[in-house]
């Protein structure tokens, strides 16, 4: 069995609850995004699990060159790292769900709507699909197959290189795509948003994709969750002041939220 993240289950695995075990991995990606580095010991208390099954998870990360081991844990590779879609599926989904059922709010019928690749986006595709008569303009190939088989809705997919890590297509092909349209909307996934830094993600090819359908915008709303918050990646997508809004959750720390409204950014927390 192939797990959301692409990782392949036993059939001991599958019997005992494989799902638990993509939770695990992606549990352990997340601490790491944040903290750095773990310890064996740490993810035993965290994992209510065996110094044995810490192990083998630590273990199939490195494989996958997502970490590297260290004596008593494990450390994260380098401050460009990013969590695989898979995993970041997984992660805050209720608060994704409440973002994109406000964000679904602000698309009217009829409306040309762009969307950028993500996890939050995604549940911003799926959120309006049921909207009459719209457009949606997107380089995201995830979002492409959950709306092409929705007859309301108009679709274009960019072409682009594709990313593994994002289901995303960038590069100059992408662009030249998004600068044929104009587009009365567009949600933007990030993965860090700051008062200074603006709205930043891992990857420099798909910042400049991205930037560029920002620039097609009339309105342009991220949609982030509040772990997004106080972040600053590896290069800037666009300023604070490119977009309109940021819907994030109710988890957002009061410090963060004060700061990028004082840097004139609105935000709606749901």
């Amino acid at each position: 069995m192939t797990t959301q993240a692409g990782y392949v289950l036993s059939e001991s695995e599958h019997a005992s609850g494989g799902r638990r075990t993509a939770d695990r991995l992606r549990a352990v990606l997340e601490v790491l995004e944040i903290e750095g580095k773990v310890s064996v010991e740490g993810l035993m208390n965290l994992l209510v699990v065996s110094a044995a099954t810490v192990r083998r998870d630590l273990a199939r990360l490195e494989a996958e060159g997502l970490i590297v081991r260290s004596h008593g844990g494990a450390v994260r590779l380098d401050r460009g790292y990013e969590v695989p879609i898979g995993f970041r599926a997984l992660s805050h989904a209720a608060e994704k769900r409440r973002i994109a059922d406000y964000a679904a709010t602000l698309v009217k019928e009829g409306a040309v709507v762009g969307i950028t690749g993500g996890t939050t986006t995604m549940e911003v595709a799926r959120a309006i699909a049921g909207h009459a008569g719209i457009t949606v303009v997107t380089n995201a190939l995830n979002v492409g197959a959950e709306l092409t088989v929705r007859p309301n809705v108009r679709l274009v997919v960019t072409g682009g290189i594709a990313r593994t890590a994002s289901f995303e297509l960038s590069g100059p092909i992408a662009e030249q795509t998004f600068r044929q349209y104009n587009l009365d909307i567009a949600f933007v996934g990030v993965d860090g948003v700051d008062a200074v830094e603006g709205f930043t993600t891992h990857n420099d090819l798909e910042a400049m994709t991205n930037a560029t359908l920002v620039e097609r915008a009339n309105r342009v709303i991220v949609v982030a969750d509040s772990t997004k918050l106080g972040q600053v990646k590896f290069v800037r997508i666009c300023p604070l002041d490119a977009a309109e809004l940021l819907i994030t959750d109710v988890g957002a720390l009061d410090d963060e939220v004060q700061a990028l409204r004082a840097g004139g950014l609105e935000l709606v927390l749901v």
